[in-house]
């Protein structure tokens, strides 16, 4: 079974992991069992990031709890069985609901429901499963 060995990594600040994603601010991630992170993603942990179970994020990621472009700041939660696209963006303060589909190449830069299907820049609710 694909999670049977399946083991938190090490994770060191501005160092890739042995899957080549990273971390800054590693204290501050919160990391769930089961979850599959993509090659080249970026997380930024400095005000708090949530990765729960079994979510599933692709390559080339960006996740920031801090933008200093807009000067916005707060923790990121990606509840349960959520999927992040491959190059897709979460900023600060965003909550990704259980069982979200995000598609690949979408800017996140407010709250999904759970059980939906968002994507775009900015991503937008396109379907709601009850």
């Amino acid at each position: 079974m694909r999670w049977d060995k399946w083991r938190k990594p090490k994770i060191e600040h501005n160092r890739l992991t042995e899957w080549n994603w990273m971390v800054q601010n590693p204290s501050g991630l919160d990391l769930h069992r089961y979850c599959d992170i993509g090659a080249f993603t970026y997380i930024n942990a400095k005000n708090g990031v949530t990765i729960s179970k079994n979510v599933q994020i692709g390559s080339h990621c960006s996740i920031y709890s801090v933008s200093t472009i807009d000067d916005k700041s707060g923790h990121v939660l990606i509840k349960a069985g959520a999927k992040i696209g491959s190059h897709s963006t979460i900023m600060p303060g965003v909550t990704i609901g259980k069982n979200c589909i995000i598609g690949a190449h979408s800017f996140v830069n407010r709250d999904i429901p759970d059980n939906c299907i968002a994507y775009g820049v900015p991503a937008t609710l396109k379907k709601r499963e009850e």
